[in-house]
């Protein structure tokens, strides 16, 4: 669809006889504003996907692991039952 000048001008001359020339500025108006709007809300969508994949690619709420190991200094902590039985350790824990 290449359209050379003579193609235009046909066009526009075209469209000056279907509207008359009061309603070209009042449609060429509107075509801007239609126009912004729409950019306006293609803006807003992609700031919304932006915020949607930093929200899922930043870092948990991570906690470090309470140790279960009784140590002698600090009373407060809980000694292990020994009548639990320990759960077998896997084998990347082992060293």
């Amino acid at each position: 669809m290449n359209f050379g000048g003579p193609d235009l001008i046909i066009i526009l001359l075209i469209i000056l006889v279907l509207f008359g020339a009061k309603k070209l500025p009042e449609l060429a108006k509107g075509l801007g504003q239609a126009i912004k709007e729409f950019q306006k809300a293609k803006d807003e969508f992609s700031d919304e996907l932006h915020k949607a994949g930093d929200a899922t690619t930043s870092k948990p709420n991570v906690q470090p692991a309470q140790s279960t190991i009784a140590t002698t200094g600090n009373p407060a902590v809980a000694q292990p039952d020994p009548n639990q039985n320990p759960s077998p350790a896997k084998p990347a824990d082992q060293v």
